[in-house]
């Protein structure tokens, strides 16, 4: 039987169960989770024959709406038959069929992140029009192509940290403060090395002038980056010439899982919202 390449779009929560997405020899990984089920189902037998690649890596807490991964068999995809053999939190939604040198990672046109962060919960609600205001306008400055050796954990020595950003938005949606950033490609720790600055200037622990200052390489930053929890893979885009077939009931399975998710921690959030600013202790209870 002919062996095909297939691209498929899936998504992952991530958790303290996953050690990020990329496989490791003594952790439990979404890759790992996903090899597993594809030989369970009889999709690969041997990792390297398949040539299975995932087109970006994430860190620990990470999560995925539109990831995607590829590799050769001989038989056609069944996303529902995979998906059963998968965690709830982890599931594909959508593939294509691809030309035997494709590559899902180096193929891609962009990969687009989404990160999502309460603003009471980072700024105490002392944030003003004029902080939000400045903060949109650093978050712009990063468009364009710029040095990003301080906003990035390095992992190697030479390491090419010049990068292309295609979009870097910032804006206040209800509650929350949401980033947007597009590129083809970024460095480990890069968005949330941004985002993290972006903080500190909607706190006012740095100005405008000292953010700029990040930008020479010549001079070297240490700080933390931004908590992973908030940071989503919200997709990957390979232009109009690849169609994806999105499968109804993967859909549903999806949609599902989300809903029942969005309702466990909201009325977690409401109970601790209460919890705070009602007094438990008064007379009578």
């Amino acid at each position: 039987m002919e062996k095909t390449r297939y691209i498929f779009k899936f998504y992952y929560i991530g958790s303290k169960k996953y050690h990020g997405s990329q496989r490791q020899s003594d952790y439990l990984t979404v890759e790992e989770c996903l090899l597993s089920a594809l030989k369970e189902r009889k999709y690969i037998n041997d990792d390297k024959k398949s040539d299975f690649e995932v087109a970006s890596r994430t860190d620990k807490y990470v999560s995925a709406r539109g990831s995607t991964f590829s590799f050769i068999t001989e038989k056609k995809p069944i996303l529902m038959e995979i998906n059963t053999a998968l965690p709830k939190n982890i599931g594909i939604w959508g593939y294509s069929e691809v030309p035997r040198d494709f590559f899902s990672r180096y193929n891609a046109l962009y990969r687009h992140y989404k990160y999502i962060v309460p603003y009471s919960f980072i700024f105490r609600r002392n944030m003003t029009s004029n902080n939000l205001n400045e903060m949109i306008r650093a978050c712009k400055t990063f468009e364009g192509r710029h040095d990003f050796s301080n906003f990035s954990k390095q992992e190697k020595d030479n390491e090419k940290t010049i990068r292309d950003i295609m979009l870097a938005s910032l804006r206040l949606d209800g509650d929350f403060l949401i980033f947007d950033f597009k590129s083809r490609a970024f460095l480990r720790q890069q968005i949330r090395r941004m985002v993290a600055k972006i903080f500190e200037i909607g706190s006012g622990l740095i100005n405008y002038e000292q953010f700029l200052n990040l930008f020479n390489p010549s001079k070297t930053y240490s700080y933390q980056p931004a908590d992973p929890l908030g940071l989503i893979l919200w997709d990957i885009n390979y232009g109009k010439n690849l169609q994806f077939t999105f499968d109804a009931k993967s859909k549903e399975r999806m949609i599902n899982f989300f809903l029942k998710q969005e309702i466990k921690f909201s009325t977690k959030q409401k109970l601790f919202s209460l919890m705070q600013h009602n007094n438990i202790c008064e007379k009578g209870l």
